[in-house]
C-alpha cells in the first residue's frame, strides 16, 4: 500500500456541519430580534365591559336612593366617556378597542336608548333578554363569551370589567386562561356590598367607583304634584282615551317606523317609552297615575288600541 495516497475528502454534504448549525443559529437569532421588534411597536389592547344592569342598580342607589330605573335618569354617555377616561390613565400605554354595553330589552329588540348608546363611537351594545318581571336574561353569557373569544385571539391584553354579579367569575376565569388581565371595577355601595366576593377575589385587580363620580350621570326624575290629587280619580274609559290620544299624536309625529319598533314586544312597552307615556298622561290629566295599576294598565291598552289600528 502507498501511504503517499492521499485520503479521499468528504462527502460535500457533510462538509463543516458546525458552520451550518452556526448560520442556522444566525438566522434564527436574527428573526426573534424582529418578532421582539415588531412586539414592541404594537401596543397592548384594553376593552372596557359593563354589565348596564350593574351600573342601574347600584349608580341609582347611591346617588338617588332607588334602583328603579323609572324613577332616574343615566346619563350613559357621559358615564362611558368617564370610563374610557379613567381607562386612558390606567392602561397609559394602551389602546381602546371599544366599549361594550351589555343591558337587556324585550325579545333582544333596542330600546330608543339602547339606540343612542349604540351609536356613540367605540361602543357596542350587546343584549340579552328582558322577561316580564324586568329581569336580565343571558347577559352574563354574552359577557363570558366576549371575554374568552378576545382573549384567546390575543385581540386584548387587559377587560376592566364593570359588575358584581358572582356568575361572570367564569367569564373571568376564561379570559385569564388565555393570558388576558382582568380589572374588576365597580360602584361604591350604597350599604354592605353590591359585588360577590368570589368576583372580587377572582379579578386581578379591583378599583371602586365612589358617589362623587357617578353624580353627575344620574339624575331623579321630578315628579310633579297637582292640585287636584285630592278628587276621585279619573275613570278606566277617560284613561284609555288619553292613551289613544298620545299613541295618535307619537304615530304622527313619528311615523310608521316607530310602530314597527314597538309591535314586536306587544303587549309591553319598553321602560323609556312607557316612562314618557304616563308622564304625558298626567300631564294631559292633569293628575297622578303612579299607584293607580289599573289605570296604568288602561292607559296602555289605549295606547296599542291605536297604534294596532294602524297595522
Amino acid at each position: 500500500m502507498n501511504d503517499d495516497i492521499a485520503d479521499p475528502p468528504a462527502p460535500r454534504g457533510d462538509a463543516d456541519p458546525v458552520a451550518r448549525l452556526g448560520a442556522r443559529l444566525d438566522r434564527t437569532d436574527d428573526l426573534l430580534r424582529r418578532i421582539l421588534a415588531e412586539v414592541a411597536r404594537t401596543p397592548s389592547t384594553h376593552a372596557i365591559f359593563v354589565d348596564a344592569g350593574y351600573v342601574h342598580a347600584a349608580a341609582g342607589l347611591l346617588c338617588v336612593g332607588t334602583e328603579d330605573r323609572r324613577s332616574f335618569d343615566l346619563d350613559a354617555e357621559g358615564l362611558i366617556d368617564a370610563f374610557i377616561d379613567k381607562a386612558r390613565t390606567i392602561f397609559a400605554d394602551s389602546r381602546l378597542l371599544r366599549v361594550y354595553w351589555y343591558d337587556g330589552a324585550r325579545r333582544r329588540i333596542h330600546t330608543p336608548e339602547q339606540q343612542v348608546i349604540a351609536e356613540l363611537p367605540d361602543v357596542k351594545v350587546r343584549l340579552g333578554n328582558l322577561n316580564a318581571n324586568n329581569q336580565q336574561k343571558g347577559v352574563d353569557s354574552l359577557i363570558r363569551s366576549d371575554l374568552e373569544s378576545l382573549a384567546r385571539h390575543r385581540a386584548i391584553s387587559d377587560a376592566a370589567l364593570v359588575g358584581g354579579d358572582e356568575d361572570l367569575v367564569s367569564a373571568v376565569e376564561a379570559a385569564q386562561g388565555y393570558g388576558a388581565r382582568v380589572h374588576l371595577w365597580g360602584i361604591e355601595a350604597a350599604e354592605g356590598r353590591n359585588q360577590a366576593e368570589a368576583l372580587v377575589w377572582e379579578a386581578d385587580s379591583n378599583r371602586t367607583f365612589d358617589q362623587e363620580f357617578c353624580r353627575p350621570y344620574v339624575t331623579r326624575r321630578q315628579v310633579t304634584t297637582y292640585e287636584n290629587e285630592g278628587e276621585p280619580p279619573p275613570s278606566r274609559d277617560e284613561v284609555r282615551f288619553v292613551g289613544q290620544r298620545i299613541a295618535a299624536t307619537w304615530y304622527g309625529e313619528r311615523g310608521p317606523a316607530f310602530l314597527a319598533e314597538l309591535l314586536p314586544g306587544h303587549p309591553y312597552l319598553p321602560g323609556p317609552v312607557d316612562q314618557d307615556l304616563l308622564i304625558e298622561a298626567e300631564r294631559l290629566l292633569s293628575r297622578s297615575l303612579r299607584g293607580h295599576a289599573v289605570l296604568r294598565r288602561a292607559l296602555r291598552d289605549g295606547f296599542w288600541d291605536h297604534l294596532r289600528s294602524r297595522l
